[in-house]
């Protein structure tokens, strides 16, 4: 009797559903370990270097909140801020505006369809670094489009060399990563039901009319998603400005007039950079981290508010 009540325990702690929850937990494993080891871990720490002074050659030291304090006098920060936010006013429309305009105009099954689309993709295939480099190249004071533009008899700006001008052609250089963007429209557009554009025609719409009643609309959640992780990615501008400011030799000026200092640049030139400002500052560095969670936090929680004014989703969905 003891051994069959033994084997009916055994039994039912090694039951099929628990044999597949712990298959599952143990493919999660893996994962959640690296999680709190590479993510959890971090940030927690990151947290606590916030309220320290912590120059990584020595051990950290409380401060409270003096680093915050201490950012809210720092002029660069702001700066920073302001080139930020420029940025991400100017560039997110820019980049929406093109990349759906091009993505109406490759659903309409032209010719060469297949050929254009992946001619607008291929800039995500060139390593990042190759293609900045290739932009300053085209963007310099003679550089191709300045050529280009001097046969119509205009005189180009000196872009990357004008503090004027670097925002603008950061802004122009970011179209040429559109065709991530272009594809996912493509893909929401292939989700509008035929059914609906032919009630249009019966009802006599032309054709700006059934983009503007009935393509737009359904298009708003695609639109929706693409802006709220176009408008992250653009908080977080490092790559580009560190390539265009010269790199290890001006990290933290940020180019001419530090019109290139953009967040993740300072934040990074006071966690790391051994020019401008003290570097090795990662309390400094820490506390800027998390304003900037915060505020891409409050922009990203006014969007799903605001979502909800302009976002059409089907009945169903």
């Amino acid at each position: 009797m003891a051994s069959t009540g033994k084997t009916a325990r055994s039994n039912r702690f090694f039951s099929p559903a628990r044999k597949e929850a712990l298959t599952g937990w143990a493919f999660t494993l893996p994962w959640l370990i690296g999680f709190v080891v590479f993510t959890a871990g971090p940030m927690f720490f990151s947290l606590y270097a916030a309220f320290t002074r912590y120059p990584i050659t020595r051990p950290a030291t409380w401060i409270g909140l003096d680093n915050f304090r201490a950012l809210f006098d720092d002029p660069w920060f702001w700066r920073s801020l302001y080139n930020t936010f420029w940025m991400v006013a100017i560039r997110i429309p820019a980049v929406t505006i093109s990349a759906l305009a091009v993505a109406l105009l490759l659903s309409m099954d032209l010719p060469g369809g297949p050929f254009f689309r992946t001619i607008i993709y291929m800039p995500h295939v060139l390593s990042g670094v190759a293609s900045v480099f290739l932009w300053r190249w085209i963007l310099q004071p003679n550089g191709l489009l300045n050529t280009a533009l001097a046969w119509f008899g205009i005189r180009g700006p000196a872009w990357f060399f004008d503090p004027s001008w670097t925002k603008p052609g950061m802004v122009i250089m970011g179209l040429w990563w559109i065709g991530a963007d272009v594809l996912l429209y493509l893909a929401g557009l292939k989700g509008i039901p035929e059914q609906l554009y032919e009630a249009a025609t019966i009802d006599g719409a032309g054709g700006l009319a059934k983009t503007w009643y009935v393509t737009l609309p359904l298009l708003t959640p695609t639109i929706f998603f693409e802006i709220v992780t176009n408008v992250i990615g653009t908080f977080q501008i490092f790559t580009t400005a560190y390539i265009l400011s010269g790199g290890t030799g001006q990290e933290a000026t940020g180019g001419p007039r530090q019109s290139l200092l953009f967040y993740v640049l300072y934040l990074y030139s006071r966690a790391f950079g051994l020019t401008g400002p003290a570097g090795f500052q990662m309390g400094y560095a820490s506390a800027m981290a998390w304003i900037l969670f915060l505020i891409i936090l409050i922009v990203t929680g006014f969007q799903l508010w605001f979502a909800k004014r302009w976002v059409y989703y089907e009945a169903g969905d």
